[in-house]
């Protein structure tokens, strides 16, 4: 397993700075990582130091709460095509979803998902599956799967529960077999990163990818 493959090197902390976000690039450059996901704000900066490199630039919309309005959203999208986001992980509005205006939900894919659609631009959103039921969980799956998002994220990482193999499990029992799953929050070590893999997750989120990807060499003695 090509561990690193998997991973989208993360710094989503209000604090970032720009060498945190040089650091991130330069990392995984390094260890040949998927992505980064980093600030909006810093979208340009990582295009620029990634040129050149298989390396993709993610950013964040609507983060980590997910209830700002479905126009805020459009515009923060808008914004980060512009500066040469190649992905970008969509908090949607759970806020919505727990008091059950899947309405709300339908409507505010169906005004995103086009525009990202329209400049060749992945989508992943961010259901926050710690904060959900079951229930709610397989509701998203049968949305977003009719949908066609291209990934379904279980988290921002910023609630109190992160990812799970519980989680991605019953994710991939109910998404259509072409949309894939990005697990992130609280990985932290590379065994925890494989089941999560072998669940179904295709990416990973992680601010631990240089120590996760260590771990497994130093254990297995293959590289990353």
């Amino acid at each position: 397993m090509e561990l690193h493959a998997f991973i989208d090197h993360t710094i989503l902390k209000p604090t970032t700075l720009v060498s945190d976000v040089e650091n991130v690039c330069s990392e995984a450059i390094t260890y040949r990582f998927a992505a980064v996901c980093i600030p909006p704000t810093f979208v340009k900066l990582a295009k620029q130091l990634l040129k050149e490199t298989p390396v993709k630039v993610a950013t964040v919309i609507g983060f980590p709460f997910g209830y700002s309005a479905v126009e805020a959203k459009l515009a923060e999208i808008l914004l980060a095509m512009v500066d040469g986001a190649d992905e970008l992980d969509v908090v949607i509005n759970f806020m919505a979803i727990k008091n059950n205006d899947w309405q709300y939900v339908a409507n505010e894919i169906n005004h995103l998902l086009p525009v990202i659609k329209l400049h060749g631009k992945v989508i992943k959103v961010i259901i926050e599956s710690g904060v959900l039921t079951d229930e709610e969980i397989i509701k998203c799956c049968t949305l977003y799967g009719i949908a066609e998002v291209d990934y379904v994220k279980t988290s921002t990482g910023y609630a109190e529960k992160g990812a799970t193999v519980e989680a991605v499990s019953l994710m991939r029992k109910h998404l259509p077999a072409h949309i894939k799953i990005k697990a992130s929050g609280g990985i932290k070590d590379h065994r925890f990163a494989e089941q999560l893999i072998n669940a179904g997750a295709s990416r990973l989120g992680c601010s631990a990818g240089v120590s996760i990807v260590k771990q497994r060499m130093d254990e297995t003695g293959n590289e990353y």
